[in-house]
């Protein structure tokens, strides 16, 4: 039953998935750019570069913003991941220990009824 339930699980986490691959590259992509454009503001020398630069990086940070339903697709990949690791990871197996009390209880209880 377990296992229905950790496939059931990953199921769902990768249809989420693959659903959202596409904001997931374009959040990728748009932070790439992103930090660029905060990289070249920094360095830039005149204001009109400045303002060149905070333009990009204002327009690039609204396109970034429009593909936050990438974290979802993130958040599905983790789940993905650790529904993984519980599917390969073997359970303890419970072997019963002899108790050594058990066997005298019973030859206790034979000395009784003679």
């Amino acid at each position: 039953m377990k296992k229905v339930g950790l496939f059931l699980i990953g199921a769902v986490a990768a249809i989420v998935l693959l659903a959202n691959a596409g904001p997931m590259v374009g959040l990728a992509l748009g932070l790439v750019i992103l930090y660029v454009a905060f990289k070249g503001f920094v360095k830039a020398e005149t204001p009109f570069k400045k303002w060149l630069w905070g333009f990009i990086g204002v327009v690039v940070l609204l396109t970034t913003v429009s593909n936050l339903p990438a974290l979802a697709g993130i958040i599905a990949a983790v789940v993905l991941y650790i529904v993984y690791k519980k599917w390969n990871s073997s359970s303890p197996i419970k072997t019963e220990k002899e108790d050594p009390f058990k066997h005298f209880e019973r030859q206790w209880a034979d000395l009784n009824q003679k």
